[in-house]
């Protein structure tokens, strides 16, 4: 057994850029390295900006029905934990807050979506809106913002063609209110968001933590884009993808092969499997290689 891994008692993956791959599915041998790892024992679970409803609806695509233990979603705001019949959403940003942020981005050609339930809520319907719907499979619904707003909302995300970003990013460092923290999501190139400044993706997994008996220093997480970067730091294991932004894989122990040639699934055989108890490799068994998941530092 690999004493660097035996700590480990649960495994979170993001899902855009990590889990899934570019053409956004899941992989055969990663669907089988998750299953063979709650075999032994160990946690699996999604960390992810995506809103935990939508996310749930997408197991039975995704091939991972009946795998994820626990879901952290919207950043970290959102719990799901049915072992523990545990269904949070913490740190809302108010309506009001909501209503200034827009206000603030109006003459930008970006649109706010604000996620909740499983369902996009967007004021107009665009090429943007049509694409980001479709690409995250959640539908999408047009409302009276003004009259939407009247109650609280999980975040508020801008929805844009990916050469409007810069500008986006640049209009939303003007924004001065200390009670809104913003991240661009380099995951798509397409989607910024404002979010309270106490959640992230590390809050999310210390509540898991809190829940399950274990420290945050017991989880292994994998992740590849700058909203991943906390979770990935502070983890006790924090794997990157190859494909992952620079800051990501600077604040990771590990850097694993991308989402597109199985970089999950090579870390949980090579190291996960076997610290959990598994057995190594046979002969005649494909090769484990170690190249592809390599100590980042």
């Amino acid at each position: 057994m690999d004493a660097t891994f035996s700590h480990i008692k649960a495994v979170f993956c993001d899902i855009d850029g990590t889990l899934l791959t570019s053409q956004h599915t899941v992989s055969p041998r990663t669907v089988a390295a998750i299953r063979a790892l709650r075999e032994r024992g160990v946690l699996f679970g999604l960390c992810t900006g995506r809103d935990a409803h939508a996310t749930e609806a997408m197991y039975e695509l995704w091939g991972i029905e009946g795998l994820v233990d626990v879901l952290v979603g919207c950043g970290g705001a959102e719990v799901i934990d049915s072992a523990h019949d545990i269904n949070e959403l913490s740190y809302p940003l108010p309506g009001e807050t909501i209503a200034r942020i827009c206000k603030h981005m109006a003459d930008l050609p970006a649109t706010p979506v604000c996620p909740r339930d499983g369902v996009f809520y967007v004021p107009e319907s665009n090429a943007c809106v049509e694409h980001l719907s479709r690409v995250d499979g959640v539908p999408y619904k047009v409302v009276d913002f003004a009259e939407f707003l009247r109650e609280p909302q999980p975040k508020v995300m801008f929805t844009m063609a990916p050469e409007v970003m810069p500008r986006v990013i640049k209009r939303a460092s003007t924004f001065a209110d200390n009670t809104v923290k913003a991240a661009a999501l380099q995951t798509t190139q397409r989607l910024y968001e404002f979010m309270d400044p106490r959640v992230s993706k590390t809050r999310g997994l210390v509540r898991v933590a809190e829940l399950n008996d274990m420290e945050l220093q017991n989880i292994c997480v994998f992740g590849d884009a700058d909203n991943d970067t906390c979770m990935v730091a502070d983890a006790g294991v924090g794997v990157a993808m190859a494909n992952g932004s620079d800051a990501t894989r600077s604040a990771a122990d590990f850097v694993t092969a991308s989402n597109d040639k199985d970089g999950i699934a090579i870390f949980i055989e090579e190291h996960l499997l076997y610290s959990a108890g598994g057995e190594p490799p046979q002969r005649g068994q494909a090769p484990l290689r170690w190249s592809q998941a390599i100590w980042a530092n």
